[in-house]
């Protein structure tokens, strides 16, 4: 077992303190962000970009369900191959320039946004990535919320623009207007679609022009100054013409850069370009580490926690069970937020006082793991999870303390799940456990604890769907699903108190989550308006408070 569990009245042993001078310089080299966008925007595509550029891959992979595409490193999972699309997060490390950059790679479709807001949790900034055609999608929305509520920095790409699009002035006004947000474009583009001929780059003053080129590959980039006599030549002149009067006009009637804003979250800059060409991808990350903010100060139960602090301390923000198949493992990723992990340190497990050492810590890149003998601040590591971590957990050294907790959101879709073969009722018990553990679905229960089959509470339909493929490939259940006709989820702020309080009940039905709180289910929101217009004193929440110091329970 790569965790050693000692008794919690242990003293900690005395750790060498690393030199603040250490710890300030790899605090200063680290970047660390999250890419947010609607299912078929590219994130994926930009991902396997990035990584090319920082050297972590030799060629990009194309997002496609076809076999003899070459497969994306990000999307490990096999029903992720299968489908063609990312249902899981996982955590790309790279050096670029100098810098070591930790991407934290996000679900792409909207079944799985409460993955997203999980790992939004442990990111500093976040690139919102947008379609040129589609402009703002719903579920770009929705996580720009969750960054909002967050104040994580936002950095707009605007991808496909070689492709049909919306003019690139109403794609800022969109962002401006519905968002809140104000704008700044880096660059700007040279015409759109078969007219894409390349950008402007309005803090170097140059022209860098689109080649087409073998996909994969990295583009070929020809730049030339502004004031160049031969651009002319290059580029039509009505639309370089255009992108300049654009440029004007942005100059007189936009936004002034402002690093503060940009930090403060109130300010987003924007950058045109092509992931799937692999155009402007440089550009934008090159602008991204002069501009984007390093590990910052987390919130606790003792303040703001600086990453300077003496002592490590971090945060579970992700578990995953299966990684490899071959060994049944789980793993629990730790953000890094203050002092220097190395590898055999003991730590302190806050919500349960145990002290624990860390003997075999690993670096996590996509499915791939390796050893990892120390970590700092924006990093993140994985540690082997013999069912003692839960999402939220702190670990520290030193003074106690208990960074904010992860709560859950309330789902729209529920079904019971069955196990038709009572033979195989250990696997099915196990396989369920570990995933409500990683949080691939909530799980419910019924109140009559003769009804312990589980109910899946999910955002969408292709969660469940998920549940049961991987009960059957990894755990070797076949399960079926019936669906019970409720599509909203409060939990009773109070407990049970104020539920038995109030009495019985109607238009309505009463379960309890892991960890043993009352949450009732609507079957639509006239039943939940009508039940609040009957006890209006009864606090009904669609965010699960954050609970810690008690283990959930289990089937």
């Amino acid at each position: 077992m790569n965790i050693l569990s000692l008794d919690s009245s242990e003293s900690l042993p005395e750790i060498e303190e690393t030199s603040k001078e250490t710890i300030a310089r790899a605090v200063a080299k680290r970047k660390n962000f999250a890419i947010i966008s609607h299912p078929d925007a590219g994130k994926t595509t930009l991902t396997e970009q990035l990584l090319l550029y920082g050297g972590a891959i030799q060629q990009a992979g194309a997002v496609k369900a076809r076999g003899e595409q070459r497969k994306v490193t990000s999307d490990w999972m096999e029903l992720e191959k299968q489908r063609g699309i990312s249902i899981t997060s996982t955590v790309l490390q790279f050096e670029y320039n100098q810098k070591t950059i930790n991407l934290l790679d996000t679900p792409g479709h909207q079944d799985f946004s409460e993955d997203t807001y999980r790992t939004l949790a442990a990111a500093d900034n976040a690139v919102m990535l947008e379609d040129a055609a589609k402009g703002l999608e719903p579920q770009t929305r929705k996580l720009f919320e969750v960054c909002r509520m967050r104040r994580i920095p936002i950095f707009t790409f605007i991808n496909k623009m070689d492709r049909p699009g919306q003019e690139p002035l109403a794609l800022l006004d969109e962002i401006e207007s519905e968002l809140d947000l104000l704008t700044w474009a880096v660059n700007w583009p040279i015409g759109s679609g078969e007219n894409f001929r390349g950008i402007i780059d309005r803090l170097s003053k140059e022209v860098i022009l689109f080649t087409r080129t073998q996909r994969g590959k990295q583009s070929i980039e020809k730049k030339h100054k502004l004031n160049d006599p031969e651009l002319f030549d290059l580029v039509e002149q009505d639309l370089l013409n255009k992108a300049l009067e654009e440029i004007e006009l942005l100059e007189e009637a936009g936004s002034s850069m402002d690093l503060d804003l940009i930090r403060g979250g109130e300010l987003t800059p924007v950058f045109f370009g092509s992931a799937m060409t692999n155009f402007g991808v440089r550009s934008f990350l090159d602008n991204f580490l002069d501009m984007a903010q390093g590990p910052v100060a987390r919130n606790s139960s003792n303040g703001p926690i600086d990453p300077m602090r003496d002592g490590f301390s971090g945060f579970v923000f992700k578990l995953q069970a299966n990684m490899d198949p071959r060994h049944r493992d789980r793993i629990a990723f730790v953000r890094v937020c203050s002092g220097k992990f190395e590898k055999d340190m003991t730590v302190r497990h806050a919500r349960t006082g145990k002290n624990i050492r860390l003997s075999r810590p690993q670096k996590i890149f996509g499915k791939d793991r390796s050893s990892v003998m120390d970590a700092f601040p924006g990093d993140v590591i994985g540690l082997n999870n013999p069912g003692m971590f839960s999402i939220g957990d702190t670990l520290y050294v030193g003074k106690h303390l208990e960074y904010e907790g992860i709560p859950c959101f309330s789902p729209e879709i529920f079904s019971w799940l069955r196990n038709p073969n009572p033979s195989a009722f250990k696997n099915f018990k196990k396989g369920v456990n570990q995933l409500r553990e990683e949080g691939a679905v909530q799980i419910l229960y019924d109140k009559d604890e003769s009804k312990r089959d589980p109910i899946l509470a999910a955002v969408g339909q292709l969660q469940l769907e998920v549940v049961q493929h991987r009960l059957e490939n990894e755990y070797g259940v076949l399960t079926r699903l019936e669906p019970m006709g409720f599509q909203v989820a409060r939990w009773v702020n109070a407990g049970w108190p104020a539920l038995n309080e109030i009495g019985r009940v109607f238009n309505c039905k009463i379960v309890q989550d892991s960890w043993m709180r009352p949450v009732l289910l609507f079957k639509n929101e006239w039943n939940l308006n009508q039940l609040r217009e009957d006890h209006p004193d009864l606090d009904l929440r669609n965010v699960a408070p954050v609970v810690s110091g008690v283990d959930p329970i289990s089937l």
